[in-house]
């Protein structure tokens, strides 16, 4: 549930409570850090997050339509709509500086976000970190989310993002599996549409080091994306390594908040 740690507008309360979860309000904290989950995934992905950062940070985790308490919500399968509707109600939270994370399908988000809150004028994060997706220029094709179930449940098992197998859980499946193509049918068929100049944002990349959905060079690719600083840091695990190495990029996203915070207020948009 959104919580009374953020001051929302009446007008768009609902829209703001929709979209963000706060697990462990901080009404004193003087930055947040905006997470975005990767395809299939939900807000309660990083709920654990909420008390492993320090008390000057509050977690906001973005909560896609049609899973948990928004199950009922219509699922939405375009980068261009999801980012549209997710902005709306994105502004009650950018009273605070921030940094925006997304990791996979969420990355991808994050990134068009960011190009979203130029274009109107909004807050901007005070950086911007992505995990394990390739920069837009290396956009990968692909067509899963036209593929049976059966493909889609071994791709599940291939990237470990589930520690269930969902053959055995047909109920489960049945949930599961419609957010899975609807997210897959997004981000495989997402087109980014490339600013004419580079952003003037740090960008920290982080991957696993054995994660096989990037090709060499793929995360590299970002540092092309900003004119500001750029870092490339790498854990041990495959394409869900913030399970097994979440202190670790914990301490490491600490550490950018930090950064960002001594390094002055927050980054407004400017003409």
């Amino acid at each position: 549930m959104f919580t009374e740690s953020v001051a929302l507008r009446p007008a768009i309360q609902s829209v703001a409570e929709k979209w963000f979860r706060i697990y462990q309000a901080r009404p004193g904290a003087s930055q947040r850090i905006i997470l975005l989950p990767h395809a299939g995934g939900s807000a309660s992905f990083f709920r654990h997050w909420s008390t492993a950062f320090p008390d000057s940070i509050e977690v906001v985790s973005v909560q896609y339509p049609g899973r948990e308490a928004r199950i009922n919500d219509a699922l939405i399968d375009s980068m261009p709509e999801l980012v549209a509707q997710l902005s709306e109600g994105l502004e009650e939270v950018l009273d605070k500086p921030y940094v925006l994370f997304g990791h996979s399908m969420g990355g991808a988000v994050a990134y068009e976000l960011y190009l979203a809150l130029l274009r109107q004028k909004l807050p901007l994060p005070t950086h911007l970190v992505i995990s394990a997706i390739e920069a837009p220029t290396r956009r990968h094709v692909g067509d899963l989310h036209k593929q049976s179930d059966k493909a889609l449940m071994t791709e599940l098992k291939k990237l470990d993002g589930s520690q269930v197998n969902l053959a055995d859980y047909p109920e489960l499946a049945e949930i599961v599996l419609p957010l899975m193509r609807n997210d897959y049918q997004l981000i495989e068929t997402y087109q980014p549409v490339l600013p004419t100049t580079p952003l003037n944002c740090p960008i920290t990349v982080m991957t696993g080091d054995s994660d096989t959905e990037l090709n060499p060079g793929d995360a590299d690719a970002w540092q092309a994306e900003t004119t500001a600083n750029f870092r490339l840091l790498s854990f041990k695990g495959g394409h869900f390594y913030l399970r097994p190495e979440q202190q670790a990029v914990v301490r490491a996203l600490t550490k950018i908040c930090h950064q960002t915070q001594g390094a002055g207020s927050r980054q407004l948009y400017l003409p």
